[in-house]
């Protein structure tokens, strides 16, 4: 997946020629751990000893994607024309599901010990964190066969985000300095993220634990310490011990579809009282009805319909992404219910063109309504601003793009 992604932005922003410029800008490479980096590190705590060690044999890695070596300028953003987003449905592979979904019981069940100790401590349920794992590193199996430090010195000294990957980089030599892990073992994915919970430095040095209690946090090879971290860390951002991620329901024709958003949220029995069932059939759990709920209908009224709770939102502080966060959730309840899709099936939206999507957002945007960021994508604020503007135009709302709005919102 990684080698298509390489090819996918090499294509898309294409490095210039600079094979003959390469040997110099290895050097000014080499110059500015010394006289940049050095004294940032050193500030940070870390020790002349270990930044020569970590950057023994390191060069620059010229394979990696969104590369922007000295002399060169910026890539043009990309054309909008593109149909560059699809379906939500397209994010949902069953053949996927179904194979980490069988993985995942197994161990499920292999671990069960651990992950009952890891709920006590944390309070996240067992199959919510094998869910991450297999969705992030396949439980583990993913080849990891990148150098951290190379990787992240070369986006620190020559990317479009320079400083959040310096940044990065100070968070893993500050590991090596506190002995959690070296060098040559500190392996990651083409990003720099770590393990098999996939953490940036930063995360490892906020959330990774020693759950084994072998001395030090070892998210490479320790499953308990792996799973653990992935716990603490969704502790550490809110998670509410005893509730779930959210259901799966059917919203009435005569109850709004913009009303979805973690700022809209109400009482689970409000939208219960609006006539709002769970699609299972199965009543919500008593415990969540005085709860607050979100309302969330990632394709409008062309696909599954949610009420999520808060924890939601703290799987979207692992990867801020509305259909990471459902995934993880659907794959979770397979795994500990035998559950299987979302019963409501995903229609034939998303092959709207991203420009025309954009000119709809900047028309809303022009008659005061807030649809976050203006990027030609679809995110809740703007499905729920098109769907008040539908319902005050005499539309039914769909809290969706489709080609048939084109050119009436001005």
């Amino acid at each position: 997946m990684a080698a298509l992604l390489f090819a996918a932005m090499a294509m898309l922003f294409p490095l210039p020629s600079l094979a003959q410029n390469r040997p110099d800008i290895e050097k000014q490479f080499q110059r500015w751990i010394v006289s940049d980096l050095g004294p940032d590190a050193k500030r940070a705590g870390i020790s002349e000893r270990t930044l020569k060690a970590a950057f023994r044999g390191i060069a620059l890695n010229w394979t990696l994607p969104d590369l922007l070596p000295p002399g060169t300028k910026p890539p043009k953003q990309q054309d909008q024309s593109q149909a560059e987003f699809s379906s939500p449905g397209a994010y949902f592979s069953e053949k996927r599901l179904q194979g980490l979904t069988a993985t995942g019981r197994g161990l499920f069940s292999t671990h069960a010990a651990t992950l009952k100790k890891i709920e006590a401590a944390y309070g996240v349920p067992g199959e919510i964190v094998v869910a991450i794992w297999g969705r992030e590193s396949g439980f583990g199996r993913a080849k990891l066969p990148y150098s951290a430090v190379q990787v992240l010195a070369t986006k620190a000294f020559m990317s479009t985000r320079k400083q959040m990957f310096r940044e990065e980089l100070i968070a893993a030599l500050t590991m090596i300095e506190r002995g959690d892990v070296d060098a040559a073992t500190m392996k990651g994915s083409w990003a720099g993220a770590l393990g098999q919970p996939q953490f940036m430095p930063s995360s490892y040095l906020k959330y990774a634990v020693d759950f084994d209690r072998d001395g030090h946090a070892d998210i490479w090879n320790s499953v308990p310490d792996a799973l653990a971290s992935i716990a603490h860390y969704l502790q550490k951002e809110g998670w509410q011990r005893g509730r779930d991620w959210g259901f799966e329901v059917t919203i009435p024709a005569n109850v709004s579809c913009a009303q979805e958003g973690p700022d809209l949220a109400k009482p689970v029995s409000t939208w219960v009282a609006a006539g709002i069932t769970r699609i299972s059939g199965k009543a919500f759990p008593s415990a969540d009805l005085k709860a607050a709920g979100m309302m969330l209908v990632p394709a409008g009224r062309h696909g599954p319909e949610f009420i999520v709770t808060p924890n939601f939102y703290v799987l979207k502080q692992y990867n801020n992404s509305d259909l990471y966060a459902l995934f993880i959730g659907n794959l979770a309840d397979r795994i500990a219910n035998g559950g299987g899709p979302f019963r409501a099936s995903w229609g034939d939206v998303g092959k709207m063109l991203r420009s025309d999507v954009l000119a709809m957002q900047k028309a809303l945007v022009a008659r005061g309504y807030d649809v976050g960021n203006v990027d030609g994508l679809p995110g809740y604020k703007t499905r729920r601003s098109l769907g008040d503007w539908q319902a005050k135009n005499g539309l039914q709302p769909t809290c969706f793009p489709d080609p048939s709005l084109k050119g009436k919102i001005r």
